[in-house]
């Protein structure tokens, strides 16, 4: 091969590894991104409040197999979309469409994508959290304007929501517990002590929860709660 044909071909080579190149590398860093899906569900979104108080709705009832986990776990992830759709419609508009479209970079990218991430997650964050992961990494509160770094918001966040998540399972599980000791009481002052309590508590329990729609109060307050 003479001189001018090698430059020619490492030419064309060179105009084909970035001219075709672009659209799979980028495809093999969304597939990457979307092999750490499942830590950012747990930690990002609302996932993580919504299937925990319906663990504690399922253990108040009295029924730890039914509904069983695979219809918690999918209920909590149509719900999650439900309430992270209008943080996943910015995202895509800023920062995710642009950078398949090629008109900004993969840093620029991130950065955009964190603004509506990180305005999610400091709505649901009590400011307490906050100034205690402040205080561990020994850093000093931002001024006015300044942005939270993703370093202390996402600690901070899991924090909040696992409280709140512990305080709503316990406003479900008052009710219910009243139900069993009432059942209890009834059942010792009529001297049947023989009967286990569950057998009458269980579909007391469910005839209330029915009655009262329960399904769908406990599913509009946990959406309207990360208003």
């Amino acid at each position: 091969m003479t001189p001018l044909a090698a430059t020619a071909a490492d030419a064309a080579l060179q105009v084909s590894v970035n001219g075709g190149g672009s659209a799979p590398v980028k495809l093999f860093l969304l597939f990457t991104a979307l092999s750490f899906a499942s830590a950012l569900l747990v930690s990002v979104t609302s996932f993580t409040r919504i299937v925990i108080v319906l663990g504690f709705l399922r253990q108040a009832l009295g029924t730890p197999q039914a509904p069983p986990n695979q219809v918690l776990v999918g209920m909590a992830l149509c719900l999650s979309f439900f309430v992270m759709g209008p943080t996943a419609s910015q995202v895509y508009g800023t920062a995710l469409r642009p950078y398949l479209e090629e008109r900004i970079g993969p840093e620029e990218a991130l950065e955009k994508a964190a603004v509506p991430a990180r305005e999610f997650m400091l709505r649901q964050t009590r400011e307490q959290d906050l100034a205690a992961f402040y205080d561990i990494a020994g850093r000093e509160r931002p001024r006015e304007g300044e942005a939270i770094p993703m370093s202390i918001v996402i600690p901070a966040f899991m924090v909040s929501e696992l409280t709140t998540a512990f305080r709503m399972g316990l406003f479900l599980y008052i009710p219910m517990l009243l139900v069993d000791l009432l059942v209890s009481s009834l059942l010792m002052s009529m001297g049947m002590m023989m009967v286990p309590p569950t057998l009458i508590a269980l579909p007391v329990k469910l005839g209330v929860f029915l009655l009262a729609d329960g399904w769908r109060l406990v599913i509009t307050s946990l959406a309207r709660s990360f208003g």
